[in-house]
């Protein structure tokens, strides 16, 4: 009964939030609403059980990884998919009708640029303060693929994120974005100008993650890596590594973060790109990482994480489209 918990609390929370999606907007949302009225419902129950398929294999520690893997890279090609459905076979794929470049800089530059804030701006937020850097690890659609491209190298490189380089790419996109706003730029030259930014990041992927067995284009190169680095700890989850650690190291190879080095563990703390993605877990043989979220047990504060962000992740996945 115990193992069942999480998953139907998951499905709960889902069924939810999706049902208000579903009935408070004049405006169908989810797709197959937009197929057939009332269609929704049963893409809601579908969600419902993805949810809970998620939330019961992940609370088990030796399969969390595989299926956080599986997961993200799943919320990857459903968002990319719809894109190219969307220019290739019709509008009906993009959630407005109009085609947005689907760039984790945009959800800061566009803003920006546009003197508005949208639905990610909106979501990334959200998604900060409830389960701290959760959209690094389970919802980014560019980290998916980043997180398959380091996962599925055979070679480990270590890679140092450079604070200094970050910080630098996520200052000169914002002055970037407001120059071209005040300037009052061609958009033809501020979509050109994003376009070779998306394409530099996909080049980062394969040229660099997939051959380094590291997340460079997360760690390094988003800015929106670099923001939730900072933004995250606005959420009281962290990662504690407890004093009978042993700096064994098993640990570092299973973190694509480099949040996990041995300079990390002698200090008893995880590096500032720690995501909390829990892949690390199952590698301790001494259990000593884990979960802390106020005065819950390390248990209960995992199973809370699982639970918001993979709700978290289950509605944006059924929302979240161009």
């Amino acid at each position: 009964m115990k193992l069942l918990r999480l998953p139907l609390a998951t499905s709960l929370a889902v069924f939810s939030l999706l049902a208000i999606v579903q009935i408070m907007p004049k405006k169908p949302i989810l797709l197959l609403d937009r197929v057939y009225s009332g269609a929704g419902w049963f893409q809601i129950l579908l969600f419902c059980g993805y949810a809970s398929l998620i939330a019961w294999h992940m609370q088990d520690v030796s399969k969390s990884a595989l299926w956080r893997r599986r997961t993200w890279f799943l919320f990857s090609i459903v968002f990319f998919g719809q894109l190219i459905l969307g220019l290739v076979v019709s509008s009906f794929f993009l959630m407005t009708g109009r085609l947005h470049l689907p760039i984790p800089a945009m959800i800061i530059a566009g803003p920006l640029y546009r003197g508005e804030i949208g639905m990610m701006p909106m979501l990334l937020l959200s998604t900060v303060l409830l389960s701290g850097p959760a959209w690094c690890s389970h919802i980014c659609y560019f980290g998916g693929l980043d997180n398959i491209a380091a996962t599925s190298s055979h070679c480990r490189i270590k890679v140092v994120p450079n604070t200094v380089l970050k910080l630098s790419i996520l200052i000169v996109m914002i002055f970037s974005s407001l120059v071209l706003r005040f300037t009052n730029a061609h958009i033809h030259l501020v979509v050109g100008l994003a376009a070779v930014y998306g394409l530099i990041g996909c080049a980062v992927i394969l040229l660099y993650s997939l051959k380094r067995g590291s997340m460079v284009h997360c760690t390094i190169y988003c800015p929106i890596g670099t923001l939730v680095r900072y933004l995250k700890w606005i959420s009281p989850f962290r990662l504690r590594i407890e004093q009978n650690c042993s700096a064994c190291n098993r640990c570092t190879s299973y973190c694509s973060y480099g949040a996990l080095e041995r300079a990390h563990l002698l200090a008893q703390r995880p590096g500032p790109n720690c995501t909390l993605c829990g892949d690390c877990l199952a590698a301790c043989s001494n259990q000593s990482l884990k979960y802390s979220f106020m005065n819950l047990t390390p248990e209960h504060a995992r199973m809370l994480w699982l639970f918001i962000t993979i709700t978290l992740h289950t509605v944006t996945l059924a929302i979240a489209r161009i």
